[in-house]
């Protein structure tokens, strides 16, 4: 991505949300808070990151939104609501796609349904395919502990090998609980820490005693507190 020097915008990325109107399904926001339509269905990039669950403060209350990161001509943040369509079929197209394919450019695309519902599409920019989802039995999939999977593949939680824990459809939540535990395991005892030390800054930062408490997110957390206090311990 070309940088231009000179005088220009604050270099931040740019959010983009979703809403069906009669001719454009996404907007952004002006400085002055006034939407700005975006009339092109689709938006091809690299995604970086995700978070899922994540509370927002709006003018009409405390809500939960996903937040999809993707780097294209510029970084953009597509905001939907967590319990939208567009933020499930998200998920689910996300879910299927495998390890080689994420790092590659894909394409995000709007697809209006009916009343005020848009879906996401998942396409390969480059063989023109989409990523076929499954809704059979949608009303009865575990939307939290799927985006906490999501979050894990997208943001490539290292092993203690530094490899990608491989996750796919198959993997369940559980089996994911128990690598993070694994590696919290190992961090705990290189920095020498007791049981007794451990429970005080669970308690202290999460308000619980036990690591088998905690969200996949919280120990995801922890797991980076811990990865900071060995780097800083480590002799230069």
């Amino acid at each position: 991505m070309e940088v231009k020097l000179g005088f220009g915008s604050v270099p931040k990325p740019q959010y983009v949300f979703v809403s069906k109107e009669p001719d454009h399904c996404w907007y952004m926001l002006s400085e002055d808070e006034k939407r700005i339509p975006i009339y092109e269905r689709a938006l091809t990039g690299v995604i970086t990151g995700i978070e899922v669950n994540k509370k927002v403060e709006t003018k009409f209350g405390p809500t939960q939104k996903n937040d999809l990161y993707i780097l294209a001509d510029k970084p953009y943040i597509i905001r939907s609501g967590s319990e939208s369509y567009f933020s499930q079929s998200l998920l689910l197209s996300l879910d299927v796609l495998n390890f080689e394919q994420l790092p590659n450019p894909l394409t995000i695309a709007v697809s209006p349904g009916e009343s005020n519902v848009v879906f996401c599409t998942i396409y390969d920019p480059i063989t023109y395919r989409s990523v076929d989802v499954i809704w059979d039995g949608h009303k009865e999939i575990d939307w939290q502990g799927l985006g906490q999977k999501v979050s894990l593949k997208i943001n490539r939680i290292p092993n203690l090998n530094q490899e990608t824990i491989p996750i796919s459809a198959n993997t369940t939540a559980s089996e994911i609980n128990a690598v993070l535990i694994a590696q919290s395991d190992t961090y705990l005892a290189q920095l020498n820490w007791t049981p007794e030390q451990g429970r005080e800054y669970l308690q202290q930062k999460y308000g619980k005693r036990s690591r088998l408490q905690l969200t996949d997110i919280e120990i995801m957390d922890f797991i980076d507190y811990l990865k900071l206090q060995l780097t800083q311990n480590c002799p230069t």
